[in-house]
């Protein structure tokens, strides 16, 4: 499976070299052996297919693309491409994985991303991350769903259901502490900061089946690739920081520029009202200013405007535990 991307720009000169990786910083400029091997793979006396370049793409090309290589170096198992005879991109796979399983869709992507659509430009880092986001989540959609599942999930999948869950919401309101509140029961006030990580975390729940869950990042820069692992959902999950108003109307501004895709029709849909400890005040009003608070909730996200899907609300606090075991019977309920 593939678990991580990485990006050289500037392989002409080391001591200008810039590297990019997603989701792990795994590779950095003090890895000089690494680097130089890396980059020994694409000198044209090492490539030996007659074919240089891909010739899927279209003739009026923005870039260069040379065909993928593959490399074993420092034990990371490596599939990579060069553009323009200046960057490098490559792909790193778990060692027993074969990276010729992922040449079509790697080429595929490349002329799609880089020729055939949106011309990134690589001076810019913002559209090298969206660049590097893009096909880790294809990349990994295809791993996840064409070439194989891990022997654990295929354990399962072969006695139970499975399930695809996506998760998102804005930065900062607890959805990959809430995945790992699930998966392991426990959760760390330090332990996570808003990152850039996408991950897929796969959840046993017993007796109903195993949940595949998506964890996509919040931050602006990376919204418009929920669209990307949205595809293929079973269930959808949105998750509101109760107890920060301030964003209320940037919450609400991208859950419904999702849910207005008409593509998402009948996905069922569960809002999370997370941080519910925040706003508590005692145990004897906590009841009714919960309810009190969903009512407002209610009216200023226009959740009763939902529509051609089934759909639930619950608060949670992943920090207190409150309602977690509760999400996933719910989930299993929508489905």
């Amino acid at each position: 499976m593939l678990h991580n991307i990485f990006l050289f720009k500037g392989k002409k000169n080391l001591e200008d070299l810039n590297i990019y990786c997603y989701p792990k910083e795994i590779i950095n400029v003090n890895d000089k052996l690494l680097v130089n091997n890396i980059i020994k793979g694409h000198d044209k006396e090492n490539i030996t297919t007659n074919e240089e370049s891909l010739s899927t793409c279209k003739i009026l090309s923005h870039h260069k693309i040379d065909r993928p290589v593959a490399q074993f170096i420092n034990d990371y198992n490596i599939y990579t491409s060069c553009i323009d005879e200046d960057i490098i991109i490559g792909l790193i796979f778990e060692d027993d994985d074969n990276p010729y399983d992922y040449k079509d869709i790697f080429e595929e992507l490349l002329c799609e991303l880089l020729n055939n659509g949106k011309k990134y430009s690589f001076d810019v880092e913002m559209e090298v991350d969206n660049l590097l986001i893009s096909m880790f989540i294809d990349l990994r959609r295809y791993g996840d769903e064409v070439i194989e599942k891990p022997p654990e999930i295929e354990f399962y999948y072969q006695r139970e259901a499975f399930f695809k869950v996506f998760l998102f919401g804005i930065d900062e309101v607890g959805k990959t502490s809430f995945v790992r509140r699930l998966k392991t029961g426990e959760y760390n006030d330090n332990y996570f900061t808003p990152t850039r990580k996408f991950s897929i975390d796969y959840i046993h729940a017993e007796e109903k089946g195993l949940l595949a869950v998506w964890d996509m990042p919040g931050q602006r820069i990376f919204r418009s690739k929920w669209l990307k692992g949205l595809q293929d959902s079973n269930i959808i999950i949105y998750m509101i920081d109760i107890a920060n108003q301030r964003r209320f109307e940037e919450s609400k501004k991208e859950f419904w520029k999702i849910l207005n895709n008409e593509e998402l029709n009948g996905i069922p849909l569960l809002i999370l009202g997370n941080k519910s400890d925040l706003v508590k005040l005692s145990d004897k009003k906590y009841e009714n200013q919960l309810q009190n608070l969903k009512e407002e909730i209610f009216v200023y996200f226009n959740f009763e405007q939902i529509k051609k899907r089934s759909w639930k609300f619950i608060f949670t606090s992943v920090k207190t535990n409150f309602n977690i075991e509760k999400t996933v019977q719910t989930i299993f309920e929508l489905l």
